[in-house]
């Protein structure tokens, strides 16, 4: 059994009338108050565990319609919190100059599939396809400072287009191979003539890759006026559309860069040991045959932070991308073992600030960790793609007020310069919010009893709605 929650958590009082406005009324307030404060301490995060465990919260069935029917609008709490974040921050932040827009996807994983939009995703962790939504997100890095920003949901191209459903309508004989590579052939010989169906046609133009969705949230970014320069992404998202969005907004950006990416041997030169030219066949050359070829006084040692590397860094032309920075890092002297690429269009870079660039990319891993395990990112029970966009929407909220107490208030002791960690975790701060709510339950009680309730009255009232319910 949980104990009952009496009040909103702390923290939620403390910052949530900034959005009072943008609810109907009361009702819907406090359902935004109660549904951030589940996500917050209770491990359960379902609508019936958050109606249990909350005293003053209405039945499961009123929260769900909170999130599925009522009208308040996800974009506008987003807006509003972001504009909050930037207003709370201000002496925690970092200038433009050394400050990031992140990007990245990540998957809500499920068993069943009932959910709007759910579907099978490869899972690059365990090379498999689970059943999940697949969302990609921007993340904004300043410093100590670190929230997210946006999010768009990835649809693959056949749930979207029902494109099995179309080939089996006219290809009734048609068999669909579950391998990817014979599926991808099987497109190409048949999704000409299900263009002219009507019906898929208006489908198919739905359809919008990750890149678009990335380029979208580097759009929605400037349109916040967000005070940054430098985007971080990796190798998955370094295509030409996003590299000209950047170049269109004058960003800078460095991302990892594949193995089997091409290289044009035209726009470089590489040398050897004694100083000679080496002869590189071919317009181009992947980055993995480059490697071998590097001699090892071409490589320098560069430290970021307490770490040291070896790194080969020179200017040259990427097909598709134009004139960037390539840095080749190795972890030891002796060059041996895995290696990373980088990449930045600023050429004027050196190594060394390419790579501490990049290291900036990990706060949207924490993020994705914190969220999932504290928050509740990926547990959620709603049907429809409406309630669980607004809970999204609302892990963003909870996470980004936690957030705020994780900073620090003042710059280095005896210094100029900013704290550039938050000083406290998420989970500590979900764990002290328990805590916060613990006392508020105990002086709850001792304020009853003082005004002469009895004590089976008081704790009939505390604990009815959890010896009412099965947990959910």
């Amino acid at each position: 059994m949980q104990l009952p929650i009496v009040k909103p958590a702390p923290i939620v009082q403390a910052h949530a009338r900034v959005f009072r406005h943008l609810f109907e009324n009361q009702c819907q307030y406090r359902h935004f108050q109660n549904y951030l404060t589940g996500l917050m301490v209770l491990e359960n995060k379902s609508l019936a565990n958050i109606s249990r465990c909350i005293l003053d919260s209405a039945d499961k069935t009123n929260l769900s319609r909170f999130l599925s029917q009522a009208s308040w609008s996800e974009e506008k709490v987003n807006s509003e919190r972001i504009k909050y974040l930037l207003n709370q921050t201000v002496k925690q932040r970092q200038t433009p100059e050394e400050s990031f827009l992140i990007f990245d996807d990540t998957l809500c994983e499920h068993v069943g599939s009932l959910f709007e939009y759910v579907d099978r995703h490869y899972n690059h962790c365990n090379q498999y396809y689970p059943l999940a939504h697949n969302l990609v997100t921007s993340h904004y890095l300043s410093g100590s400072v670190r929230f997210p920003v946006d999010l768009r949901i990835y649809r693959r191209y056949e749930e979207i287009t029902r494109w099995a459903e179309f080939v089996s309508k006219h290809f009734p004989q048609q068999e669909i191979p579950k391998k990817k590579k014979e599926r991808q052939k099987l497109h190409k010989l048949l999704d000409k003539k299900l263009l002219e169906d009507p019906e898929f046609q208006e489908l198919h133009s739905q359809f919008t890759t990750k890149i678009a969705l990335a380029v979208e949230l580097i759009e929605q970014a400037r349109s916040r006026q967000l005070p940054f320069t430098t985007v971080l992404m990796d190798s998955w998202y370094l295509a030409p559309d996003i590299v000209a969005a950047l170049k269109e907004h004058k960003l800078d950006w460095v991302s990892l860069l594949k193995k089997n990416r091409n290289l044009e041997v035209n726009s470089f030169v590489l040398r050897d040991e004694a100083g000679q030219p080496i002869t590189l066949t071919g317009p181009h050359i992947k980055v993995e045959e480059l490697v071998p070829l590097i001699p090892r006084n071409a490589y320098r040692k560069v430290q970021v932070g307490d770490q040291v590397y070896w790194c080969f860094t020179r200017s040259l032309q990427v097909p598709g991308l134009g004139k960037v920075r390539l840095v080749i890092s190795f972890e030891n002297p002796e060059l041996i073992g895995t290696y990373a690429v980088l990449l930045s269009n600023r050429t004027d870079w050196s190594a060394q600030k390419i790579l501490a660039s990049y290291f900036k990319r990990w706060p949207i891993e924490t993020f994705y960790q914190d969220s999932k395990g504290h928050l509740g990112l990926d547990q959620y029970r709603m049907r429809t793609a409406k309630a669980i966009q607004k809970h999204w929407c609302l892990v963003f909220v909870a996470y980004s007020l936690l957030h705020l107490v994780c900073l620090p208030s003042s710059l280095i002791s005896g210094s100029e310069q900013l704290i550039s960690h938050p000083i406290k975790t998420i989970g500590q701060i979900c764990r002290q919010q328990g805590q916060k709510l613990i006392e508020e339950l105990i002086i709850f009680t001792h304020e009853q009893l003082q005004q002469g309730q009895p004590a089976t009255d008081v704790f009939s009232r505390l604990f009815m709605k959890q010896n009412k319910e099965v947990p959910a």
